[in-house]
């Protein structure tokens, strides 16, 4: 019997280099390994590294996306203002789109972003270019 061949994004930011970590404290990453890393049980696509803002966290919560809850049991501490977070691509464009979003790393942005996001965008908010 075959077993399917899963196809997984190469590990690379938007810049197409390898990815930088995004945080370790809060441990981030849909596969908390401080990681914007993604793949094919990554239905979300959490991979823009964004630093959290009180705005943003109060528009995601308005829009139904509480991150400032802990949530144990998906081993989710809750953010405040400072922490940087590996966010869903398209939550990250509702942002923007509302004026609300969070500045971004791009050497820890998964270039999957790219498929929601434009570069330029990106680049306007990035916390990593001088």
């Amino acid at each position: 019997m075959n077993r399917p061949i899963v196809e997984t994004e190469p590990e690379l930011n938007v810049f197409g280099e390898p990815l930088a970590p995004c945080s370790t404290r809060p441990l981030t990453g849909f596969y908390r390994n401080g990681y914007c890393s993604t793949g094919p049980d990554d239905a979300g696509r959490h991979v823009v590294c964004a630093e959290m803002t009180d705005e943003f966290l109060a528009f995601s919560k308005a829009v139904g996306n509480d991150l400032t809850t802990p949530r144990p049991e998906f081993a989710f501490p809750g953010l405040k203002a400072g922490d940087r977070w590996c966010l869903v691509a398209l939550r990250w464009a509702e942002a923007l789109d509302a004026g609300m979003a969070p500045r971004v790393v791009l050497a820890a942005t998964h270039r999957g972003a790219l498929r929601y996001v434009k570069l330029a965008d990106l680049k306007k908010y990035a916390i990593d270019l001088s």
